[in-house]
């Protein structure tokens, strides 16, 4: 009897185990995933500012965003691809409302509608994103790529508040 115990136990705290490492492979999975909805949306927003932009200074930052997300991306991309986790190829639903929301409306307001939605508010939820990965994340790997690139998205929010700050012309 107390070998069948021993044995049941042993298998209940294998199977514990195994159920807590899926567990957090998934949070890592999970946070990949919206990390690359979030880079997606950043660049497609970017390149509306590209086009619909009026200042000199939207555009310029737009192009910062797509350069810099597009490397971010590619990173991503390979992080991803070594822990065989799929991503998803655009932004989220919400994220596509976002984006046809400062798509719409007066055309001469497209550049303040931009440097706060995806210039300011997007790069500050992006931050929070990052910070829990970058604590939470269980694979060494995910936690030092959050880390790695959180300097360059506080760097983004720091232009983007500037932007949304000053006058417009």
């Amino acid at each position: 009897m107390r070998r069948s115990h021993r044995l049941l136990s042993a298998t209940l705290l294998l199977a514990t185990a195994v159920f807590a490492t899926q567990a957090h492979a998934r949070s890592d999975a999970a946070f990949m995933k919206q990390a690359a909805h979030a880079g997606a949306a950043e660049i497609e927003a970017a390149k509306l500012a590209q086009s619909k932009g009026k200042s000199a200074d939207v555009k310029a930052f737009a192009d910062s965003m797509i350069s810099d997300h597009t490397k971010v991306a590619d990173e991503l991309k390979a992080l991803a691809a070594s822990k065989n986790v799929t991503l998803p190829d655009g932004p989220s639903v919400k994220q596509k409302a976002e984006l046809k929301l400062i798509d719409a409306g007066d055309d001469d307001k497209f550049d303040a509608r931009y440097a706060k939605s995806f210039g300011v508010k997007a790069h500050q939820d992006t931050i929070k994103l990052f910070q829990d990965a970058s604590r939470e994340a269980k694979d060494p790997e995910v936690k030092a790529w959050a880390e790695k690139t959180l300097p360059g998205l506080r760097h983004h929010l720091e232009m983007a508040q500037a932007l949304a700050a000053a006058p417009k012309k």
